[in-house]
């Protein structure tokens, strides 16, 4: 190799300006860049060797492709495009090596570069087979699961990579994504709650719930409803065969044993009372209040019913904090917005959004009616099929083949969390995106990660990824 030339060295020398070789390959930046990186990173001390005696420039014996990357991360705050030629368990490797790993994972995880104002169709993902997806499962770091009848595709954070496993189910029904590799999986009609290798196609674990005391730990029978997951536990909604029971298992996620750390709202059918023993369709944690929302309804002679329910998973056995039973426009879907704090409902005879403070629960009707109250009621069954979802500080509702963003727009005094007079809570009908590419068949999934949106729509074997233009 030829010897660096004097300009290069003179280069190195001089303060502002660093020079590395990896792997062969001369980088420069500044001293100032490299200390995003922290100072108990590699890269800090690399900044202090380099320019030392004789002006050496610092060896690193590892990939420069990959270093590129990172250091373009380090002088931009977010990934480039020149990322997307790389697998994200490499980047993370390589970012370890170097002491950024928590840089790249925040600045794939930070869910405030979701622009919901400025998003457009970036892709539409096909999937193997003739089924349609049953399922959409999304991680932080922008990965994509999807489940469409007994299997189960895999799309990585760049969505070039593509994988696909055979599950034991007959169809996939519920499915929560752990990792960009793992995710737990359900259904309604083949018992057990499996913790699935969506990398190597194996089944990890599978978790089981008993209506009977006296049946032996990990007894199968039970047909999972609804997954939901908090830092520590795993949550699964589980009901008997013969659909006369009804639980929520926590299993230990945290310790990794996942196994049953407490046993949340059993409810066994009693005569003619068939709401009594309604399972939870819908598990969401509500980080803010350390508060698991379960939700489900039935349809019977009298219509649809439903409850919803508020648990605090550090008291099992008692009662919830907060429940309501719903019979009138009863709710289609629920979700929870900790940055709105509010439930947030569609009605399945209305069609319309309402809205319950988290704190001012104890009122005698929680809920304000986000659009028209006169609506309510019609039987017309205007929001059968609507699906909501909460991120980020708006809440999405799926109305036929079309995308509604609500957001929070504060009046008179301004947003008061405290003692005193609250502001006015006003939640508006926003344009999201480009609305004219947002029509399509219904919508019947919806998932959001990262800075992706993920739709799947009725009868396509395929969904579709929306994201900010400049992304795009």
């Amino acid at each position: 190799m030829p010897p660096v030339s004097a300009p290069l060295r003179k280069m190195s020398a001089e303060p502002n300006i660093v020079t590395l070789n990896v792997g062969g390959q001369l980088f420069q930046t500044t001293p100032q860049t490299l200390a995003l990186a922290g100072s108990d990173s590699l890269l800090a001390s690399l900044s202090a060797a380099s320019g030392g005696p004789a002006g050496s420039i610092p060896f690193v014996d590892r990939d420069p492709d990959l270093f590129s990357v990172l250091l373009s991360l380090l002088r931009t705050g977010r990934l480039t495009s020149k990322a997307d030629a790389f697998d994200l368990r490499d980047l993370v490797s390589e970012a370890a090596f170097y002491g950024l790993d928590r840089l790249l994972v925040g600045s794939l995880s930070d869910a405030s570069r979701f622009d919901p104002f400025d998003l457009q169709k970036a892709a539409v993902l096909p999937l193997n087979g003739r089924d349609a997806p049953s399922a959409v499962a999304t991680t932080p770091f922008g990965s994509v699961h999807v489940a469409h009848g007994c299997k189960i595709t895999s799309f990585d954070w760049s969505l070039r990579r593509k994988s696909t496993v055979l599950t034991c189910f007959p169809a996939v029904d519920s499915l929560l994504a752990l990792s960009p590799t793992t995710a737990a999986a359900g259904a309604t009609d083949f018992a057990g709650l499996q913790i699935l290798d969506l990398r190597g196609g194996a089944v990890k674990k599978a978790l089981h719930w008993s209506s009977h005391p006296s049946a032996a730990p990990g007894a199968a029978g039970a047909t999972v409803q609804g997954i939901g997951v908090s830092q520590d536990l795993l949550f699964g909604s589980f009901e008997t065969c013969r659909r006369n029971a009804s639980a929520i298992v926590a299993f230990d996620l945290a310790g990794g044993t996942l196994l049953p750390a407490a046993e949340i709202g059993r409810r066994e059918i009693y005569g003619a009372e068939l709401d009594t023993a309604i399972p939870a369709t819908k598990l969401r944690w509500i980080s803010g209040r350390s508060l698991l929302l379960a939700a489900g309804s039935h349809g019977g002679p009298s219509g649809l019913l439903g409850n919803i329910r508020l648990w605090d998973v550090r008291t099992p056995g008692c009662a919830p904090v907060w429940e309501l039973r719903e019979s009138t426009d009863c709710f289609a879907d629920v979700t929870v917005s900790d940055s709105l704090s509010a439930i947030v409902k569609v009605g399945v005879n209305s069609g319309e959004l309402y809205m319950a403070d988290l704190r001012k629960l104890d009122a005698g009707d929680p809920w304000l009616c986000l659009g028209n109250a006169k609506k309510a009621g019609n039987g017309k069954k205007e929001g059968s099929g609507c699906r909501l979802e909460s991120y980020g500080d708006q809440v999405f509702c799926s109305r036929g083949g079309e995308v509604e963003m609500w957001s929070e727009v504060v009046m008179g005094g301004g947003w008061s969390s405290g003692e005193g007079p609250a502001a006015e809570r006003v939640i508006r009908r926003n344009l999201m995106g480009r609305s004219k590419d947002a029509g399509g068949r219904k919508i019947t999934q919806m998932g959001f990660g990262g800075t992706k949106m993920v739709l799947a729509r009725n009868g396509q074997q395929a969904v579709e990824v929306w994201e900010s233009s400049s992304r795009c």
